[in-house]
């Protein structure tokens, strides 16, 4: 593989890492805004956490398609923390949807 693929290469998974970390901070930050029963706002950061999903998805997506299963993209220590970026983003996204819920039964009881 030429240097400048490795670069292409490189460069797709830095973004992937950088939209699952976006992706789970925003997750996280619904989580706060839950805690503080800003419903709207954590709405707000969830769709944001998604959007980063979305997009760091469609950057695995292709890597593996340009791969073709016969290891044409490089595995690296980056990539393989990619990847565990975009695992943890999804897990968190899982959990927040839990605990705001949790949140706002918790809310609604009281105000009961």
């Amino acid at each position: 593989m030429n240097t400048e693929n490795e670069f292409l290469f490189q460069e797709e998974i830095m973004e992937l890492l950088i939209n699952a970390g976006e992706a789970r901070s925003q997750a996280m930050i619904a989580i706060k805004f839950a805690r503080e029963k800003k419903w709207d706002e954590s709405e707000v950061a969830m769709t944001k956490s998604k959007q980063f999903s979305i997009v760091a998805h469609s950057i695995q997506t292709k890597l593996i398609g340009l791969d073709e299963g016969s290891g044409k993209v490089p595995l690296n220590l980056l990539m393989v923390h990619s990847q565990d970026h975009l695992m943890t983003a999804m897990l968190c996204q899982d959990l927040a949807k839990e605990i705001i819920y949790l949140h706002k039964m918790i809310a609604n009881h009281r105000d009961e």
